[in-house]
């Protein structure tokens, strides 16, 4: 189950994955998967590193006061740093593993200002986001950060992507909202501005106000602990496991289909759910007439996450 995590968390970072956000999320906490990004070839690193957010599902029980605490739209694209260096854009990187990411600065020319009136050294940091009116809108732009040569550099022209900051590394004020304001009038587009309403997005986050206070609590090696993002938790369901069944797909690869006791997921009536593959079986342990949970997010394929028997 960990090659497969791994293998679906690179596919979520290039831009095409294969389940969503939610079935990760669940597949990760059932096989306490904690990885973050993935490694890019020809990698540069970042000059300050990207953290990814600490989940919640309940805000009852969220890790701050939320209080103290910025609302924001979890928006949902492709992260982006931006390092500028003497007023000058120098160099955007993708995410990536959060200490390195792939070289994109060409195509982050054409979304931000190449000049601001500043001659600090800032690391801004933020989302590449497609309108949600866009198929795939989130693959749509972190497939756009990948098009390659002068071709690809005039196809993501023409393409309709707004960057959104989120974030500047040293901070630009004592206050979070303030920092934000700042980067407003550099001429950046910025998180708490930004009419998120035509746009995909995968939650609330919350970040500590004072800057200060956010420093003091810190981070772990993956997370900061002033900011956390909450996300609507999938329920699963319980049903059986009848029959798997092998299907020809369009690519000619050929994958296994549980056959389920028919069970009610929202208002749908689910009977089969995506395998994957062997191994993923192996992984789950699972068997003819074992008890499963399937989940269904969205408009995906139901599919499996964990026996119960």
């Amino acid at each position: 189950m960990q090659d497969f995590l791994d293998r679906m968390s690179e596919l979520y970072y290039e831009g095409t994955p294969a389940i969503s956000d939610a079935e990760f999320d669940i597949l990760a906490d059932r096989h306490s998967y904690n990885k973050v990004g993935y490694t890019v070839t020809d990698a540069v690193s970042h000059t300050y590193q990207m953290y990814s957010l600490q989940k919640c599902f309940d805000i009852d029980n969220s890790p701050l006061n939320v209080e103290d605490c910025q609302m924001t739209p979890k928006l949902d694209g492709a992260a982006v740093s931006l390092l500028y260096v003497n007023g000058t854009l120098e160099l955007a990187l993708t995410r990536g593993d959060g200490i390195q990411g792939r070289d994109i600065t060409d195509k982050m020319r054409e979304l931000v200002p190449n000049e601001i009136n500043d001659t600090r050294l800032i690391q801004v940091t933020g989302e590449v986001v497609a309108p949600s009116s866009v198929p795939n809108s989130r693959n749509f732009a972190s497939g756009s950060l990948g098009l390659k040569g002068l071709s690809g550099l005039e196809e993501f022209r023409t393409r309709p992507l707004v960057f959104v900051a989120y974030d500047a590394t040293p901070h630009l004020s004592e206050n979070y909202a303030c920092s934000l304001e700042i980067l407003h009038k550099f001429g950046l587009n910025v998180v708490t501005r930004f009419k998120a309403v035509d746009y995909p997005t995968d939650g609330i986050v919350f970040r500590i106000k004072s800057n200060e206070k956010y420093d003091e609590l810190g981070h772990t090696s993956k997370h900061p602990r002033g900011a956390f993002a909450l996300k609507e938790q999938v329920a699963g369901v319980e049903t059986t496991l009848l029959e798997v069944v092998w299907q020809l797909g369009k690519s000619g690869v050929v994958s296994p289909v549980a056959i389920l006791e028919p069970c009610i997921i929202g208002e749908a009536t689910v009977s089969r759910a995506t395998l994957h593959n062997i191994e993923y079986i192996r992984d789950l342990d699972l068997e003819l007439g074992c008890k499963v949970e399937v989940i269904r997010s969205g408009e995906i394929i139901p599919r499996i996450v964990r026996r119960l028997d």
